[in-house]
C-alpha cells in the first residue's frame, strides 16, 4: 500500500508556515456562545488558552491581528445584542486591532476582511478560532481563492460533537471531527502546525 501523501506533499510544496514578518493572525469566532453558552465545545478553554498564547505572540513580533465576530439572528445563538456574542476575555481585541462581523462561515462572504487585509500586504494568514470545522474550515479554504496561503494553529482550534450523517445512532467525537477537518485543509488549503510555539522560530 503506497504512503498517504497530500495533494501539496506531491507537488513539492514547501511545508514550513510563512514567516511571521508575511503574516496576518485572523482570529475566527472566539466568542462566548462557544465557551458557555448553547454551543460549548470540547476543549474550548485549551482552545483559547492556545489562542492567548498565539496572540501574544503576534502581537510580540508586530504581526497584525484581525478579529472575526459572528452575528446570529436576535434571539437565537449569537445573538448581537446578547451577552454570548462578545469575545471571549482570553483573547479579547486590543486598542487599534480590528473586528469584521458576518454572517456566514466562511468570514469572506459578504464582510471587509479583504479590504481590511489589503493594506497590510501580506498575502498569508495564520488561522485559529472556533469551529475547527465550520468557520475556520471555510475560511481557510476561500483564504486560497483570494490569493492567500494559511497556517492553521491546531490547539487554538476547537469544535464539537457530531451526529453521524449516514445514521444510526453514531456520534462522530469532536476530537475525530477536529483532526479530520485539519486533515482536509492540510490536502491543499493550508500548513497544520500544533501550537503557538511551533511558530516562534519563523
Amino acid at each position: 500500500m503506497s504512503e498517504a501523501k497530500t495533494l501539496l506533499q506531491m507537488a513539492g510544496a514547501d511545508p514550513k508556515p510563512a514567516p511571521l514578518g508575511d503574516c496576518v493572525l485572523v482570529m475566527i469566532d472566539c466568542q462566548r456562545e462557544y465557551l458557555d453558552g448553547g454551543l460549548k465545545l470540547h476543549r474550548v478553554e485549551e482552545a483559547l488558552a492556545e489562542g492567548a498564547l498565539l496572540l501574544a505572540l503576534a502581537r510580540d513580533r508586530g504581526v497584525p491581528v484581525v478579529h472575526i465576530q459572528h452575528n446570529g439572528n436576535p434571539g437565537g445563538l449569537f445573538d448581537p445584542e446578547g451577552p454570548k456574542h462578545t469575545l471571549c476575555d482570553q483573547v479579547k481585541p486590543l486598542d487599534g486591532e480590528m473586528v469584521v462581523t458576518k454572517t456566514k462561515p466562511n468570514a469572506f462572504a459578504g464582510t471587509k476582511l479583504e479590504e481590511v487585509l489589503k493594506p497590510f500586504a501580506r498575502k498569508n494568514l495564520i488561522v485559529a478560532g472556533l469551529m475547527t470545522h465550520m468557520c475556520v474550515s471555510s475560511t481557510v479554504r476561500s483564504a486560497l481563492d483570494h490569493n492567500y496561503g494559511c497556517t492553521v494553529v491546531a490547539g487554538a482550534c476547537a469544535t464539537r460533537d457530531l451526529p453521524d450523517s449516514l445514521g444510526g445512532d453514531g456520534v462522530i467525537k469532536a476530537a475525530d471531527l477536529h483532526r479530520a477537518a485539519l486533515a482536509g485543509l492540510s490536502d491543499r488549503f493550508a500548513v497544520i502546525v500544533p501550537d503557538a510555539l511551533s511558530l516562534e522560530g519563523n
